[in-house]
């Protein structure tokens, strides 16, 4: 195997990645299948969300859902409106990608990002254990930040794998 082989391979495997980042933006137009190899989520479908689009969701408005983002995955915390809500303990981390704060169980405003920089590794065992334990046993996802599948520049993130992702199973890929 070459260098022109692993070119090639990388060529494919982003070509790969675009096709699934237009799929999950919606630009493709949809093909009709005769039959469905497997049923799709009964839940809504999963959406990617801007920081801008995700500030909306920030638990101020009555009626309107409650959204908190932990390692790029967004969370509809509405149900936790006790604890999420306007006015309550923890709503400083709803309406963005609060994975910082919840690793430092902090609500500075200086940790309320995504940015992960620094932890110890005893922040980022607590990131993994709330994320799995509270978040993804507890609360419906609802989509990602566009930061997670996409780098600053608009390319794709190459470290996403659809694999992490739930209602994701490899055997449907064959």
């Amino acid at each position: 195997a070459g260098p022109g082989m692993a070119a090639g391979a990388m060529r494919l495997l982003l070509l790969l990645l675009l096709l699934l980042l237009a799929a999950l933006l919606g630009a493709l137009p949809a093909v009709a299948e005769p039959e469905l190899r497997f049923r799709p989520p009964a839940e809504d479908p999963v959406r990617l969300f801007t920081e801008p689009e995700l500030a909306r969701y920030d638990g101020q408005q009555e009626g309107q859902p409650i959204y908190l983002a932990v390692k790029g995955v967004v969370f509809d915390v509405t149900s936790g409106k006790e604890f999420y809500g306007k006015g309550a303990p923890y709503n400083a981390l709803v309406g963005k990608d609060s994975t910082r704060g919840v690793a430092k169980m902090s609500l500075d405003p200086a940790d309320l990002t995504h940015d992960i920089t620094g932890l110890s590794e005893e922040e980022l065992k607590s990131l993994d254990d709330i994320f799995n334990n509270v978040y993804k046993a507890k609360y419906p996802i609802v989509g990602y930040t566009s930061r997670r599948i996409l780098n600053e520049d608009g390319s794709p993130n190459l470290d996403f794998k659809p694999e992490d992702q739930p209602h994701f199973n490899i055997k449907d890929e064959f």
